[in-house]
């Protein structure tokens, strides 16, 4: 090669020297994406009492409904707490929906709890018919619960001796049970129906149970003394 070739060659000065090749960068998975509206819709169709499907759903709705009040009404008062009644609103009309199918009870216990404090008979109804609804007997624990979160121990023992059947049914219902019979002072009811949660074929959770409500009818016995 001439000294010409050489130096038509040579890089113009404070050209940049050509980059090194970069490295490629390992791509990282991509973060699951959460389902959609009509995804989750689509999931609850084929089965509406899908836990985690039904919860994201709700907050789906309720973080809408709550927007828009606040959208809508800008100036107003007691933001907060308009927010959250139309939220429940907009909870109320997706569990209404959902619960037309005769397989539904997870919503019929959302409908339950929001109509307990206005329609007590109303949300009794609803919490017996996803008890009803439910073999399982998860319906019937969380309905009980509700009850007794609610402080209505004596309608969650109304509800929980026309449904519970000891031998078939999840043992957290037999344990909300006998609660709400200690907590009513029943503690010869409670006593019966902690004999009969014995015939739970898990035993190796009920034994822990056994001995939790065993304890606790023992306070409340010497409590009334």
């Amino acid at each position: 090669m001439g000294l010409l070739d050489r130096w038509r060659r040579r890089p113009a000065e404070g050209a940049a020297a050509p980059e090194a090749p970069r490295r490629r960068r390992r791509r990282e998975p991509a973060p699951a994406a959460v389902p959609g509206e009509a995804a989750l819709r689509e999931v609850l169709q084929e089965d509406p009492n899908d836990e985690a499907a039904f919860a994201a759903l709700v907050e789906t709705v309720r973080t809408r409904a709550a927007e828009a009040h606040v959208a809508d009404h800008p100036a107003e008062g007691h933001e907060a707490e308009d927010a959250r009644r139309a939220a429940d609103n907009a909870v109320w009309a997706l569990a209404e929906e959902l619960a037309q199918s005769p397989r539904a009870w997870r919503p019929l216990l959302v409908l339950g709890r929001l109509s307990l404090a206005d329609d007590r008979e109303a949300a009794l109804r609803r919490l017996g018919i996803a008890a009803e609804r439910d073999p399982s007997g998860t319906a019937l624990a969380q309905a009980l619960g509700t009850l007794r979160e609610a402080g209505m121990n004596d309608e969650a023992l109304g509800l929980g001796v026309g449904h519970w059947r000891p031998r078939e049914h999840d043992v957290e219902a037999g344990r909300h049970l006998v609660a709400a019979a200690i907590d009513s002072g029943r503690l010869a009811e409670a006593r019966r129906h902690l004999k009969a949660l014995g015939e739970h074929p898990d035993q190796g959770r009920v034994a822990p149970l056994r001995a939790e409500l065993e304890d606790a009818i023992a306070r409340a016995d010497r409590a009334r003394r």
